[in-house]
């Protein structure tokens, strides 16, 4: 059924394509989990589909912290959307397709760098008690052509950040 929500958009750029994406999030006490898990899988087969013709950009809201730095508070919010170990496995399996996380490859496993804080809590963003559910994904034969994958500050304002990545696409000839 999320295949009928609109949630992706793909360009073909001629050398290679550029995909967004706006993934599930698994609900209210994960009553969506078991169809995010399924559009996970979809997902992967879909951006290995476009991988196989060439290079991929896939970028958007992902709704998921991959890893345990990927977030402020890991234990307080094990098991909850976006940070289960069905959707950190999901998000595995993508970049187990043949893609890179640009942040991770160019900053390593740096901390406290975010990309979405809670609306609802009025300090999360002062407190940058966020989570990193935003990336740019490439296709892994892309990832020497990385030059700059970061967070653009968007001041005292709540929710997403606007996420950069800065890549060398040049054909030679």
């Amino acid at each position: 059924t999320m295949d009928l929500e609109g949630r992706i958009i793909t360009l073909d750029f001629g050398e290679f394509y550029l995909t967004q994406v706006y993934t599930p999030n698994a609900g209210d006490g994960l009553k969506r989990l078991e169809e995010r898990q399924i559009w996970d899988e979809k997902y992967a087969e879909y951006l290995q589909s476009l991988d196989k013709e060439k290079p991929v950009l896939a970028t958007g809201d992902y709704n998921v912290a991959h890893k345990e730095i990927d977030l402020a508070h890991p234990q307080n919010n094990r098991g909850s959307a976006g940070f289960t170990d069905e959707e950190r496995e999901g998000f595995t399996n993508l970049l187990n397709k043949g893609f890179t996380d640009t942040f991770r490859h160019v900053h390593g496993d740096v901390k406290d760098v975010y990309s979405w804080w809670a609306q609802r809590a009025k300090t999360s963003k002062i407190n940058n008690s966020g989570w990193r559910i935003d990336y740019w994904l490439v296709s892994d034969r892309l990832n020497n052509k990385i030059i700059k994958s970061e967070m653009i500050d968007s001041g005292t304002r709540q929710d997403h950040t606007p996420i950069l990545l800065e890549i060398d696409l040049e054909v030679e000839k």
